[in-house]
């Protein structure tokens, strides 16, 4: 129950199980086309230009960076947790000009402020975290397409631990790149970076004057692997059995539906936080409207040692919590509710954990 990788569906687990095929052979592009279409469901997207990147979430942050930016080109980056300082150290070793827009951890970027931004630099990308894992942040997306196109920008999104727990619409938005992981709410094993590119960002890309300055992800050479100039060529060996799990996890969210993905972890989230105040345990994030559901923090209270406690529901209840990570470090608690995890059951447990661990340091007289 920490902020990932969470448990896979043993659906998943089982789709990785079945023979491999050529990653060239007809009968692997079908399935690579069947990903594709439940990409495009789950990003809420007509866009032909979605993909996996075989790799964490960290290569599709790469992948982003290396095709939306030539060296001396400007990218303004919301840095409010480790997710935007990594963005900003990537940028600026392919020789991009970094804007480091800081925020204080715990907070979000109001439109005026990126506006502000915006303006000032006159970047060619805007990027944003929509939820921080190492904060617990929940950054609102809601008209900053619109606005990033108003002064020449592309907006691109890093979604790893927020895809399919909580909205995201990347057409209405006006978002125009975007990537995530695979081992967070989608339910699958680490390993697959799902990524997305609008009309606009691909325009960007086919229009460079220089070639990515990655090899391994040049979205031109991967994108036609993927199929999206009308035929298909060898770049590298797809992950197959990875791929094989990730048309499962696409199939079950699917099943569920994004309404109910996004309504059952905003519940439990609900839950948790009532057991959690119940016990005098505070959120780390002030505004509730800027909770992300996903990954929740919890301050860690004076006295309390945060290590032992999450010993305790390790030894104790064979629950994995997580600590701060950056910013947060020493200074909260992490749990998550992701996909297959997100049941009321591994909620109480949490709470559990939670309950009796404090009262084991003498923290909790009830």
């Amino acid at each position: 129950m920490g902020p990932g990788p969470a448990n896979a569906n043993p659906r998943v687990l089982a789709a990785q199980a079945m023979p491999l095929l050529g990653h060239m052979h007809p009968p692997f592009f079908k399935i690579m086309d069947e990903i594709q279409a439940g990409l495009r469901y789950v990003f809420q997207t007509s866009s032909e230009y979605t993909c996996l990147i075989s790799g964490t979430g960290h290569a599709g942050m790469e992948a982003c960076i290396t095709n939306l930016l030539e060296p001396g080109e400007t990218i303004v980056i919301g840095d409010k947790g480790i997710w935007g300082a990594r963005a900003a150290d990537m940028a600026g070793r392919f020789g991009v000009n970094v804007v480091d827009l800081k925020k204080e951890a715990g907070k979000t970027f109001t439109i005026a402020e990126l506006e502000a931004a915006l303006k000032e630099h006159k970047p060619a990308v805007l990027f944003l975290c929509q939820g921080d894992s190492s904060t617990g942040v929940h950054q609102n997306l809601a008209g900053l397409g619109e606005l990033c196109h108003a002064h020449g920008a592309l907006l691109l999104v890093d979604t790893v631990c927020s895809l399919g727990g909580v909205p995201f619409f990347a057409d209405a938005w006006g978002i125009d790149a975007m990537y995530s992981g695979s081992q967070k709410v989608l339910g699958a094993p680490p390993g697959a970076a799902p990524l997305f590119f609008s009309e606009r960002a691909l325009k960007k890309l086919r229009e460079r004057k220089t070639k990515p300055m990655s090899y391994n992800w040049d979205l031109n050479l991967i994108g036609d692997y993927w199929g999206w100039f009308g035929s298909r060529s060898y770049h590298h060996t797809g992950m197959v059995s990875m791929w094989y799990a990730m048309r499962e996890a696409l199939q079950i969210m699917g099943e569920v539906g994004l309404e109910g993905m996004w309504a059952r972890h905003k519940r439990l989230h609900e839950d948790m936080w009532k057991g959690l105040t119940a016990m005098g345990l505070e959120p780390f994030v002030a505004n509730p409207a800027d909770r992300l559901v996903t990954v929740n923090t919890i301050k860690v209270p004076e006295g309390v040692d945060w290590l032992a406690l999450n010993k305790f529901a390790m030894d104790t209840y064979n629950v994995e919590l997580a600590g701060g990570l950056g910013p947060t470090l020493g200074r909260v608690w992490r749990v998550g509710i992701m996909g297959y995890n997100a049941t009321p059951a591994n909620v109480e447990l949490v709470l559990t954990s939670f309950r009796e661990g404090l009262k084991a340091q003498g923290k909790l007289k009830a």
